[in-house]
Parts: C-alpha cells; sequence; structure tokens
C-alpha cells in the first residue's frame, strides 16, 4: 500500500486520497489502488468494511450454503459481491442471489442491481444502521425484488430474519415476514432453515 502509507518515524500511518468533487463514482471503487477488501460505496463515499465477529460470519456461511442448496437452475448465489446500484452506490451485499445468466465468467467482480433478485445484510454492530437504513433504501431503489435483514437481539439474543419484498410503484419495501430462530419462506424460492444459536454454534 505504498501510495496509501506515509512513514512518520518508525511509524506507518494512511494516508487517503481527497475524494473528488461531487464524491466518488462507481468506476473508483475498482480503479482505486489498494482500497481494503469489501468497501461500499454510499452516496459518493467510501465505507471501509468492520472488523467481522464470528455471529455475522457463521449466520453468512449458513444463508450462503442453504441458498445454493434450494435456488432453482435459473438462479445462482454470491458472497460478497459488488452490486452496482447507480453511479454513486455499489455495496458488497453479504449474500446476494443473481440470475444465472449475469453470471459470465471467473474474472467478474460486480453485478448489476437489474441482476439481483435477493440482497440480504447480517447485521454487526458498526453496520446496524446502514443495514436497517439506507441499504435497503437503496436496494429498493434500484429495484432489488427481496431483501432479508438478519440480526441477533433480545435479552436471550435470539436469531431474527426479517423480510421484505418490494412494492414496484414506490419502489420501497414491506414487510413480508419476521422470523425469529427458523426462516421458512416460499418466496422467492422455498427455504426452511433453521437460525437458531444452536445451529449457528453446529457449524464448524
Amino acid at each position: 500500500m505504498d501510495d496509501l502509507l506515509c512513514s512518520n518515524g518508525a511509524e506507518t500511518t494512511p494516508r487517503w486520497p481527497r475524494p473528488p468533487d461531487g464524491g466518488y463514482t462507481v468506476e473508483d471503487l475498482f480503479t482505486l489502488p489498494n482500497l481494503p477488501p469489501h468497501t461500499d460505496l454510499i452516496d459518493g463515499s467510501l465505507v471501509l468494511a468492520s472488523r467481522q465477529n464470528l455471529f455475522h460470519s457463521r449466520v453468512t456461511d449458513l444463508l450462503t450454503a442453504a441458498l445454493r442448496r434450494t435456488a432453482p437452475p435459473g438462479l445462482k448465489v454470491r458472497r460478497q459481491m459488488t452490486v452496482i446500484l447507480d453511479r454513486y452506490n455499489g455495496t458488497e451485499p453479504d449474500v446476494s442471489v443473481i440470475r444465472a445468466a449475469a453470471c459470465t465468467d471467473l474474472e467478474q467482480d460486480r453485478y448489476e442491481a437489474t441482476d439481483v433478485t435477493l440482497a440480504v445484510e447480517v447485521v454487526s454492530p458498526a453496520s446496524r444502521a446502514r443495514d436497517h437504513d439506507s441499504k435497503p433504501r437503496k436496494y429498493a431503489a434500484s429495484g432489488i425484488p427481496h431483501y432479508w435483514l438478519v440480526e441477533m437481539t433480545g435479552a436471550d439474543n435470539h436469531v431474527v430474519a426479517r423480510t421484505d419484498e418490494l412494492d414496484p410503484a414506490s419502489r420501497t419495501y414491506a414487510l413480508s415476514g419476521f422470523h425469529r430462530d427458523r426462516l421458512k419462506l416460499s418466496v422467492p424460492f422455498t427455504i426452511d432453515l433453521d437460525i437458531t444459536l444452536d445451529a449457528l454454534k453446529r457449524r464448524a
């Protein structure tokens, strides 16, 4: 990261580039040198990924595996791949379900929002506000039909999944389900998944 680091005696500290007038664009997201992995672009600003905890990792693994088992042939499941929402917004949902026709080759590093059927965010402490507010608003405005939000909540730390479906007329999400400990749905395709803490602890 030589071009983003400066030396201060024995220490090396980050030297971040000055944002351009009007903010960064999605092309900057793919061309700026040495950006940390899993950087999002939200409203023209770079948002660096926070450190992942075990809950986040295991829920993401669990959902990715379950969706891959049940997704119909016309859909593919991707983990932490950039989705282009518009010129100033490109995010990495923790899990995405993509049209198989949009999955072109092994060099692919992004998808268009129009190719996304489902975006899933697993809440971590640092991402809570974005996962609850800015990301679903932007996913809905981009026309992504389904959004799931999974988090650990309550005094007993149970796992809850909120599922939303798009109202095409208003380009906003409407609550379609609130699932405690078990995620059971028939849209966008059938899934019946144990998401209790015990199920997460059983994962390697």
